[in-house]
């Protein structure tokens, strides 16, 4: 019989990432949405996650939060959706999804704070500056349908949905090879139904402060 997967959530909140990468992977799961506030530091949900923040994922009796992390768990876990290439062949697999996680979550979100390191801390902070992050990506896509090769994957899904998140929302600047690349994915049925249910919970919110 196969673990019950739960799946801890906000609707407005990016575990909109995890939501997709459940989608694609096409395994039966329930979802329990947390609300910001006292209820993501209730005692309840911080034994579930300590850092009191959506996304988590319980499989069985297994916890994973981190939405690259679940991701590449829920590839892992699910192998005959084809989420994840053969382990021989998982080097931009890895190295994207992971570079995603890393240097451009950092690099972002110091420059939306108006942080500019200088060089002594770019060397600190390891990821070096925005400017080469945002074109060792820009690199990564360019004139490709998917990033780790010639089939969809879970890297497509954290990569993608990063860039689109961060563009919306003004913390990385719109490149014409990132909105390309983005435009092919939100072709997927998954990601479609995702940004049906998030408009929903917008609309939704909307009405309750109205």
């Amino acid at each position: 019989m196969q673990e019950p997967l739960v799946f801890y959530t906000n609707p407005l909140s990016r575990s909109s990432i995890v939501h997709w990468m459940l989608e694609e992977v096409g395994a039966p799961y329930s979802m329990e949405i947390i609300e910001f506030g006292d209820a993501m530091k209730s005692p309840e949900y911080l034994a579930i996650n300590p850092m009191g923040k959506v996304p988590a994922l319980r499989h069985g009796d297994v916890v994973v939060t981190e939405a690259a992390a679940i991701c590449a768990y829920l590839a892992d876990a699910f192998p005959e959706a084809g989420l994840a290439p053969p382990p021989a062949e998982r080097g931009d697999y890895y190295r994207w999804l992971f570079f995603s996680a890393g240097p451009v979550e950092m690099a972002a979100s110091l420059k939306s704070t108006g942080f500019q390191p200088s060089p002594e801390q770019q060397v600190a902070l390891g990821y070096g500056c925005y400017e080469h992050v945002i074109e060792a990506l820009v690199s990564a896509v360019k004139g490709k349908r998917y990033i780790a090769g010639d089939n969809f994957s879970a890297a497509d899904v954290y990569v993608g949905s990063h860039l689109r998140w961060g563009m919306n929302f003004g913390s990385l600047e719109r490149r014409p090879e990132f909105e390309t690349y983005c435009e092919g994915l939100a072709q997927r049925p998954a990601q479609q139904k995702v940004m049906a249910f998030i408009q929903q919970a917008m609309a939704e919110k909307e009405g309750a402060a109205n």
